[in-house]
């Protein structure tokens, strides 16, 4: 974990700092994946922060790379209590969907219904609404669940949750 752990740490946290570099040392030697994702397992949030950012990247460049990595992603990575890990396994889940076996796509639901349900943060929701909306469209029992929390969600403060949640459902019942 050393390698890349060190080099994603400081700097401002919303910054990138080296990440795309990383991004691209992994994706030029895919065998230094396994040594990015243990980056997960860091004490420094802002270290996650990057490698979720990472994870994205490489899923849009090279996602298979990522497969034989997702049930990490719905058992351990998911335990990681972080907005931008759950934000992204949101992302990841949409991307990898072809990829993942029936099993794994139920894992991934139970997990974004759980943020969609409990969490607060706003990214966390809006991409959640995203996946799980575009899931909807194949599984009528996952729209008949999710149609009471986008209504919810339509009375959030926050005006990209209350936008995105009407949206969501103007696409599930349009």
């Amino acid at each position: 974990m050393k390698i890349f752990e060190d080099r994603l740490k400081g700097g401002h946290p919303n910054s990138l700092g080296n990440t795309i570099e990383i991004v691209e040392e992994v994706l030029a030697e895919n065998e230094l994946f396994n040594e990015l994702f243990n980056c997960y397992f860091s004490n420094d949030e802002i270290v996650r922060l990057r490698v979720s950012n990472a994870m994205k990247r490489i899923c849009k460049e090279k996602k298979t790379i990522l497969i034989p990595y997702i049930d990490r992603f719905l058992t351990e990575i998911a335990k990681i209590d972080q907005a931008s890990t759950q934000w992204t396994l949101s992302q990841l889940f949409g991307m990898l969907e072809k990829d993942m076996t029936d099993k794994q796509i139920e894992q991934a639901k139970k997990i974004m219904k759980n943020n969609l349900e409990n969490h607060n943060d706003w990214i966390v929701l809006n991409q959640t609404m995203d996946t799980l909306t575009k899931w909807s469209k194949k599984d009528t029992e996952l729209g008949e669940w999710i149609v009471p929390h986008l209504e919810r969600l339509t009375s959030d403060e926050r005006k990209s949750v209350s936008g995105r949640a009407r949206k969501m459902l103007d696409k599930i019942q349009g």
